[in-house]
């Protein structure tokens, strides 16, 4: 038996392995559960994930058109707090919580999250800069909550949980979307509202383009144009062809029941490029299956003959009339540059005061909303927090694009544009956490671990996995 002090001086002499090397998985993947069994860890993970699922189906099926219309005082005057923040928002933050206590370690759960997405920072503090803007100007604030923090919120959750656990949010967001496309045909060519189209508290009456579940015809445009982007840059999303190309069609014939002139527009003149960009390398030769082309061949065709049936049938002419008579639009752009020339220096920089802001968009037509992202801004919050919030929205978009696939840069696209050509984000919405809740759940980075060239021998030590 060797003796106890002779055990402690080797011990003592042997070289100690570095800490790093040893944990970096365990600092990497976050500290185990602190006195909770598996199954209670487990759990936790399932209901995140449920409460995940009902944030990502109520922004596209709780529109704040239908809050109005069930008396919930969400967009319109009066109510109590509560009614101010969307479903989505809760369920939300619901989630976050239950992530942050789940290893019972929330400020080490908190670091772990913005140490991979240092991007986010830049743009929680501007959002913290508008906050505080709002609380000095005693303006209401729950409207950034919706519109700002919680696709923050969103993000960072699902970037959070693995393949498995997002499966449930990617058929939730299916199949409400599709669940939005054949409601909007419904209304079309029924010509019947499910849900009253509001402007906060007045309805529109003699509106013909659908609006379905999501609120207003320019908000499902907008998504539904980047949902047939999305399948279309991205065909790992639905893999078989024959099914993936009859989705995309049926999709985008919606827009025309939607009405949206700039998301149809963009989106067409996307495919356009990428179909030529297709074409193009099939002709330098670019290997294609051949029950593929003759489908895609077919289905076009087909497609085109349907077109032209429905302009014969005159299906498409309210569509077609909104490009030469936009009930206004045009004049209320023109009316927007006379908006900021009201506005002194001062003003214009630090923020105008919110009654006169108020008024002179009710002078000036442009009660509902001004259509342009930026310029909202700058008559709302002026140049210096439109700046931080763009600087902030670029940030933020930089860490999902990193995290996602070419295919979203079309998504980006999209926002972009919808963003200058509509009120968009400029008021209380949702419309950016749809956008967001898109990018991240279906056009996800493919990760591909390279096999090992050789199997390590007997004395040569096995490479760690990789930690995501």
């Amino acid at each position: 038996m060797i003796p106890r002090a002779q055990v402690a001086r080797s011990l003592a002499s042997a070289p100690l392995k570095p800490y790093r090397g040893a944990h970096q998985a365990t600092l990497r993947q976050g500290p185990a559960s602190i006195g909770r069994p598996a199954e209670a860890v487990r759990l936790i993970d399932w209901v995140i994930v449920w409460f995940m699922l009902l944030a990502t189906i109520t922004p596209l099926t709780m529109s704040a058109a239908m809050l109005t219309n069930w008396n919930i005082h969400y967009v319109t005057t009066g109510g109590n707090f509560y009614e101010k923040l969307h479903p989505a928002t809760y369920f939300a933050l619901l989630a976050f919580c239950l992530l942050l206590a789940r290893n019972g370690d929330p400020i080490g759960e908190i670091d772990r999250m913005f140490s991979d997405a240092k991007l986010v920072l830049l743009y929680l503090l501007s959002w913290f800069a508008l906050l505080i803007q709002m609380l000095v100007l005693e303006r209401p604030f729950t409207a950034i909550i919706d519109t700002f923090l919680l696709p923050l919120v969103l993000c960072l959750i699902v970037w959070r949980l693995s393949p498995r656990q997002r499966k449930p949010l990617v058929w939730g967001f299916h199949l409400a979307i599709l669940l939005n496309v054949i409601l909007g045909y419904y209304e079309y060519f029924s010509g019947h509202r499910l849900i009253p189209l509001t402007l906060g508290d007045v309805i529109v009456l003699g509106e013909w383009r659908s609006s379905a579940l999501l609120g207003h015809p320019l908000t499902a445009s907008g998504l539904v144009g980047a949902y047939v982007l999305a399948l279309t840059l991205r065909p790992a999303i639905c893999p078989p062809a024959l099914l993936r190309l009859p989705l995309i069609v049926f999709c985008l014939g919606s827009l025309m029941a939607f009405g949206g002139r700039t998301a149809l527009v963009t989106v067409l003149l996307t495919l356009g490029g990428y179909a030529a960009v297709e074409v193009v390398r099939i002709l330098r030769g670019k290997r294609t299956s051949l029950p593929v082309a003759i489908g895609a061949i077919c289905l076009l065709f087909v497609a085109a003959a349907g077109i032209f049936a429905m302009l014969d049938l005159g299906t498409f002419d309210k569509m077609l009339l909104r490009f030469s008579s936009d009930k206004g639009s045009t004049h209320a752009r023109y009316a927007t540059f006379d908006l900021l020339s009201r506005f002194d220096w001062r003003e214009l920089v630090l923020g105008p005061n919110p009654a006169r802001a108020s008024a002179l968009q009710n002078q000036f037509g442009l009660k509902y909303g001004i259509e342009d992202f930026w310029i909202a801004s700058i008559v709302q919050f002026g140049v210096i927090h439109t700046l931080l919030l763009t600087a902030g929205l670029v940030g933020l978009f930089a860490e999902i694009l990193r995290r996602a696939s070419s295919a979203a840069w079309a998504i980006v696209l999209l926002v972009f544009v919808v963003a200058a050509s509509s009120v968009s984000f400029s008021s209380k919405n949702i419309q950016l956490a749809q956008f967001i809740l898109l990018i991240t759940l279906l056009l996800p980075r493919d990760r591909r671990i390279a096999p090992p060239l050789d199997r390590p021998s007997g004395r040569e030590r096995a490479p760690m996995p990789a930690v995501p």
